[in-house]
């Protein structure tokens, strides 16, 4: 405010301007930069890092001073207060990814990456301190550190922000498997890391802890976010499944809880903001999309990806500015920075190392390959730059520790953003984890070859048409697919049938998700079928398609019906009081027969296709015949329950055939207002109707 007083009038308008005119600048970089990057191996968050620091750096030598309203928003940007760029971005960011998160692959990757996440960032603090107590023993010029300091330095620098690396993985096409470890990881470590960084912190800062023993103390933060965040996201769960709203509404209450959540843990609970975001975010994601309409998780998805691509785009620019703007630096402090950053991905190994015979038996597991792209892809970034403002702008801590942790956590962020993650793709390539297996490029191939010889049947059926006699057919047949050359692979029979089973599998949990948007199968159905091909899917294709033991096991009934199975006379009983089991296992049964007689016909299509040798077309047969008995089995389960339950099974198909008329229904009214025949406002209480009516046959 003072600032603002002091400046002229015609320079007050600019000074609110500011802001607003660097967001306009921030994404129009980072518009420039994914266009400028597209084909350049250099990851897109470190462009922009690369620019902030290039603005900081010009504005801070005097090259911006003519055009005033970029100077001083610059200078605005260099100055802001850290708890600002916490309360502002790291909301969005985890939040995002918690939600994007699948809750299958998370838990088998939870215990690896808790283990890097919580001993593991503990021994890195302790290694980190240590190296700089050396460090500021035996080189010229750095000020005498104590303990309480040094830990509070490692407790921030050992925090990983891996958003270059993960972006890069899912570009090369890692397996999901180990970009989640990798992004949990950084969730949970982040989590971790501030709340280490407090424990020490607090005494500079003045606040008061929980509990006079650490241990406690940081267990606490940590159950108390966990439990903050479980609360408030089944609240907005049950708030936004009962209110009246449209996509837009939905989505603006989830966003409001996403801030309030982090600001109660942090401002008023002190309990960590991360682990309750990672945790709200998390329990909304499996218990809120299921529950809400296919529109607002479409919109959802849509308005997460927007808000995330522009809180990245402008954090890491942010960083840069602030890091060129505030950052000063003597020679034998850059050298022991070298150090440091050496050090840091020294100790990032060693933490691996340590864990690293644990881990490959853990979850998915872990191979050597694997445990070295971990280990260079810890890097640092908004987090710990942010941690580092704070303790900049501490006056009880010593004006020359203050500099040095400020410009080490820079120089680190750094580095690990221009050296580690620029030089990922290389070790990749080099580790030969991003060649495309044979078996995928023979793959590829073939259902590319299923589409030109579809495109060309569907050619000799508009040749055959006297309506179309007199087209151009030389020019048409420009636009034909060419015909490409089999692929020259090493491909065992073996190799190919684990990568069509994955493929069918990626079709499967697509089909899914359709049918319970067209009402075909109920919530609890989705989640069974999601999670019988997710498990599935951990075999990497090694494990028959008909290998379903959920599923399998669901259809045996709970134990009090298998007891009830032994006396018919009960079980009469059983079902005039209606059965919600039968209903259940009705609606599962149906919605796996679509499922694989969908899949029936992809592997039928791929099997049939020219270019496919007659032998391995026969090492292939097995794929129908493992679907086809998945088929068999759900259709003799169908006609038992028919016969054991009578009434429930009639029950459970009047629900279905009233859900499905309900759902055609809601399309009409969705068309009729597209279309613009019924207003929104008119729209919107046809389907409240609806939605009403399907509530109340899920209770009757």
């Amino acid at each position: 405010m003072e600032t603002e007083l002091l400046l002229p009038e015609a320079m007050r308008t600019l000074y609110h301007l500011a802001p607003l005119f660097f967001v306009v600048i921030g994404l129009a970089v980072g518009a420039l930069m994914k266009w400028l990057l597209k084909r350049s191996s250099l990851p897109y968050t470190v462009g922009l890092f690369c620019v902030g620091l290039l603005l900081g750096g010009l504005c801070r030598s005097g090259l911006f001073e003519g055009l005033p309203l970029l100077q001083l928003s610059i200078d605005r940007v260099g100055t802001i207060d850290p708890e600002l760029i916490l309360y502002l971005f790291i909301p969005l960011l985890i939040f995002d990814a918690a939600y994007e998160m699948n809750i299958h692959t998370l838990r088998k990757s939870l215990a690896n990456a808790t283990l890097l996440a919580v001993p593991g960032v503990v021994i890195a603090m302790f290694l980190t301190a240590g190296m700089v107590m050396w460090l500021s023993l035996i080189i010229p010029g750095m000020p005498a550190w104590d303990w309480s300091m040094a830990l509070m330095f490692g407790a921030l620098i050992s925090a990983t922000d891996p958003v270059a690396v993960v972006a890069l993985l899912k570009e090369l096409g890692m397996s999901k498997r180990f970009s989640t470890l990798v992004d949990a990881e950084s969730l949970l470590n982040d989590g971790t890391g501030i709340v280490l960084f407090m424990l020490f912190f607090g005494a500079y800062s003045g606040s008061t802890p929980l509990f006079a023993s650490p241990l406690w103390e940081f267990m606490a933060v940590v159950a108390g976010g966990v439990l903050l965040g479980w609360l408030l996201a089944r609240f907005t769960v049950w708030f936004i499944t009962r209110f009246r709203g449209d996509a837009s509404v939905q989505n603006s209450v989830v966003l409001l809880a996403t801030y309030i959540t982090f600001a109660l843990a942090e401002g008023v609970l002190h309990v960590s903001g991360v682990i309750a975001l990672m945790v709200f975010g998390l329990t909304l994601s499996h218990a809120g999309k299921p529950r809400m309409k296919p529109r607002v998780n479409h919109f959802m998805e849509e308005f997460w990806g927007l808000t995330s691509y522009m809180a990245n785009t402008l954090v890491f620019i942010l960083v840069g500015v602030v890091i060129a703007m505030n950052v000063s630096f003597s020679w034998s402090v850059v050298v022991a920075a070298v150090v440091l950053y050496v050090g840091v991905n020294a100790v990032r190994y060693i933490v691996v190392l340590c864990f690293f015979p644990l881990m490959r038996r853990m979850g998915y597991g872990l191979d050597i390959k694997e445990a070295v792209v971990l280990g260079w892809g810890g890097l640092r970034g908004a987090v710990g730059l942010v941690l580092a403002l704070m303790v900049s702008n501490t006056p009880s801590i010593p004006a020359e520790i203050r500099e040095q942790v400020l410009f080490f956590t820079a120089a680190i962020v750094s580095l690990t953003l221009m050296v580690n993650a620029t030089t990922v793709r290389w070790l990749l390539n080099h580790l030969g984890l991003s060649s495309v297996p044979s078996a995928k490029l023979l793959l590829d191939h073939l259902l590319r070859e299923r589409m030109r010889e579809n495109t060309l049947r569907y050619y000799g059926k508009l040749r055959k048409r006297e309506s179309l006699a007199d087209a151009d057919w030389e020019r048409v047949e420009r636009y034909l697919p060419e015909v490409e050359a089999t692929p020259g692979t090493d491909s065992s029979d073996v190799d190919m049938l684990h990568d069509m089973r994955l493929r069918i599998l990626d079709e499967e949990k697509q089909l899914i998700r359709r049918l319970y948007d067209e009402g075909v199968i109920s919530t609890s159905t989705l989640r069974r079928l999601t999670y019988s091909t997710d498990a599935l899917y951990d075999y990497d294709g090694s494990r028959l398609l008909s290998f379903r033991p959920s599923i399998q096991a669901f259809f045996r009934g709970p134990f009090y019906l298998r007891l009830l199975r032994k006396h018919e006379g009960t079980l009469r009983k059983y079902d005039r009081s209606g059965s919600s089991w039968v209903v259940a296992a009705y609606d599962l049964a149906r919605g796996f027969i679509l499922t694989q007689k969908a899949s029936l016909k992809t592997a039928t299509d791929i099997l049939a296709t020219q270019s496919i040798g007659e032998d391995r077309r026969a090492a292939l047969e097995i794929l129908p015949q493992e679907i086809a008995a998945n088929i068999t089995a759900m259709e003799q389960e169908l006609e038992q329950l028919s016969k054991e339950f009578p009434i429930s099974y009639r029950f459970a198909l009047t629900r279905k055939v009233v859900r499905m008329l309900l759902k055609e229904q809601e399309r009409e009214v969705t068309t009729l207002r597209d279309n613009g025949l019924l207003s929104e406002r008119e729209a919107e209480e046809k389907l409240n109707l609806l939605e009403d009516r399907s509530v109340r046959m899920t209770f009757e």
